[in-house]
């Protein structure tokens, strides 16, 4: 059986460091040009230099983005990127406009295409087209579900390669193209600038014969065991039309706002499905969010290949997912037995904050050195999240100013670089997070 790709999100060149640390075998990103997050930090031509060499030493691989739906002002003079990006030695770019595709083969022939999700291929024939015009791997539709994806591995010749999101946020458009953004605040999704409507809370409103505006509010609470309606009691939502089973609860009703995908405990029906790389969302989120993700499956997937027939789910991989930022989770597309939204609130799910990342250890002297990320005191306890092995608690120790050694009682401005005695000794790279309780 072929080991998959675990493939990260590098939303800055710290996250892509982050991902590869932590154990992605590659990283996506946004260059400067033609991709879907246009408000995140993106990379600089300096900075890709410097993260695609970064991951070729270790072994890794950088894929660039150029997935919006152009339009011709968007493409104009593309060349000159394209020829960059190649001399850059990135591995392949993501393409979901067969207008760009035919300007990246004509420009730079060598560089790889792989077909972004917005192309929305979800079935065999379409894929096999779009191999045939030269990608390499297709990424699914997320609106695939598991039986589809693995007749797609069985119909496409083994030259292209499968690619599935398995964790991270949900767009209510398909595949990610909408339109709401766009009528609703002049931001382009298909462009990268799209203002996620489908979080905000809604209001139903019904019209009098007098003209005048009533909000709709009846109150019958949903119990039906064999609707796909929210249930919980924290999020009680009314029905206001029997027929159509539209909800929504006495102040408004988050309608389209999806749950974050989680495919964590269904790692062994992944491997046996054929997918080529295992997908993780989140340009835009934090780097304790990446390392977290990357984590979790990262020893999930190592522990499936080292021994398929004796696999065992541990609990505590989703105990990694559970604590960044996150919204309900879903298995998504794959299964048909969940409930997709949640209807009652679309603010993030957060018990864990991260306050600093370590950037040196003195084995000499016993001393780490944090870039500080949340406001922390000296002597509290915090929880490490390794880059190998179980987390572990230290105690934030004789916290000192790096720039003058003077001792400190918290580490309160943005970024400020701190030492602290620490007799364990703790990696480059790792993550001290704290309860927010």
């Amino acid at each position: 059986m072929k080991k998959p790709e675990l493939l990260a999100p590098a939303g800055n060149l710290e996250k892509l460091k982050t991902a590869i640390t932590f154990g992605a075998d590659a990283v996506y990103l946004g260059g400067s040009k033609l991709n879907l997050r246009a408000f995140a930090d993106n990379f600089t031509n300096e900075q890709l230099k410097e993260g695609v060499e970064y991951a070729h030493a270790r072994g890794r691989k950088v894929y660039v983005t150029l997935n919006i739906i152009p339009h011709d002002s968007d493409i104009a003079g593309i060349e000159d990127y394209l020829r960059e990006l190649y001399e850059l030695k990135v591995d392949a770019v993501l393409v979901a406009d067969p207008g760009l595709m035919t300007i990246v083969k004509n420009t730079v022939p060598d560089l790889e295409i792989h077909l972004s999700t917005q192309a929305n291929c979800l079935n065999y024939e379409a894929a096999k087209f779009w191999h045939r015009a030269g990608v390499s791997r297709v990424v699914t539709a997320r609106e695939m579900t598991y039986d589809e994806l693995k007749e797609l591995r069985r119909e496409l010749p083994d030259t292209c390669e499968i690619e599935a999101f398995v964790h991270g946020a949900m767009c209510m458009g398909f595949s990610g193209k909408c339109m709401l953004s766009n009528y609703l605040t002049g931001r382009d999704s298909n462009r990268g600038a799209c203002a996620q409507p489908c979080r905000y809370k809604y209001h139903l409103y019904e019209e009098d014969e007098n003209g005048e505006m009533h909000e709709i509010s009846n109150n019958i609470d949903i119990l039906d065991e064999n609707t796909n309606f929210c249930t919980d009691p924290s999020q009680k939502i009314k029905v206001v039309d029997d027929e159509s089973k539209i909800e929504i609860e006495p102040h408004g009703v988050h309608l389209m706002n999806s749950k974050d995908l989680c495919m964590i405990e269904h790692i062994p029906e992944l491997m046996e499905c054929g997918i080529d790389s295992l997908k993780i969302e989140g340009r835009m989120k934090s780097v304790y969010y990446v390392a977290s993700v990357v984590k979790a499956y990262r020893q999930a997937i190592d522990k499936y290949m080292s021994d398929p027939e004796n696999y065992k789910y541990d609990p505590e991989w989703m105990d990694y997912l559970l604590k960044p930022s996150h919204r309900p989770f879903t298995t998504g597309f794959y299964f048909d037995d969940e409930v997709k939204q949640t209807y009652g609130s679309a603010t993030y799910i957060q018990s864990y904050d991260i306050v600093g990342v370590v950037i040196e250890y003195d084995s000499e002297n016993k001393i780490a050195t944090i870039n500080q990320k949340n406001k922390v005191l000296n002597g509290v306890d915090v929880e490490v999240l390794e880059t190998e092995g179980e987390n572990r608690i230290i105690n934030l120790k004789d916290m000192r100013r790096k720039s003058d050694g003077e001792s400190i009682e918290s580490a309160n401005v943005p970024q400020m670089i701190f030492t602290i005695q620490c007799d364990e000794e703790l990696k480059i790279g790792d993550i001290l997070i704290k309860s927010k309780k």
